[in-house]
């Protein structure tokens, strides 16, 4: 009874060896080299994932400070794109005054920035470390992305932004 244990164990090795043996040596698991050329193949889903990228694109980005429009011109950058698709859905930002010169409000993700040192005007709009919208009612010097400007007079910003906190929405039109 013990030599019949003892074979089957050195029958079970010698299957195993074997398996793995021919399994380190078999090239069926890569696919063969072929000249010919490769092909893509597109599902619906990419067409629409396409089309729905071209809609955003030429959307209208808009901004609204408690609740009023403002009229704005946008940068033409990574920045701007990627804050218009989060805003497809709409974007609400709570605003904190911050130094008497600014808003500033967390986006809630990080968007692409390629920030140089400028110094701002009033209505300048730009992103701060990636993830911070602020808005500007007077000048202030430092390392941003520009994303746009208000078309408003300082007065008119100081009125909707040197008071207290706001509530900014983007959206797209």
């Amino acid at each position: 009874m013990r030599l019949f244990k003892d074979s089957i164990i050195i029958a079970c090795f010698i299957a195993i060896f074997c398996l793995v043996s021919c399994n380190k040596n078999n090239n069926s698991l890569t696919q063969p080299a072929t000249d010919e050329p490769s092909t893509t193949i597109t599902t619906p889903s990419d067409d629409n994932q396409t089309t729905k990228e071209d809609e955003t694109e030429n959307m209208k980005l808009t901004l609204k400070i408690d609740g009023i429009e403002v009229d704005v011109i946008w940068a033409d950058n990574d920045s701007v794109k990627a804050l218009k698709n989060l805003a497809k859905d709409g974007l609400t930002i709570n605003m904190s005054k911050y130094g008497g010169f600014e808003q500033v409000g967390s986006i809630g993700s990080t968007l692409p920035s390629a920030d140089t040192r400028i110094t701002t005007n009033p209505g300048d709009i730009v992103l701060y470390s990636s993830n911070q919208i602020v808005l500007f009612y007077d000048s202030n010097t430092w390392s941003y992305t520009k994303l746009g400007h208000i078309n408003l007079s300082k007065s008119e910003l100081i009125d909707l932004l040197g008071d207290e906190d706001v509530v900014i929405t983007l959206s797209l039109e």
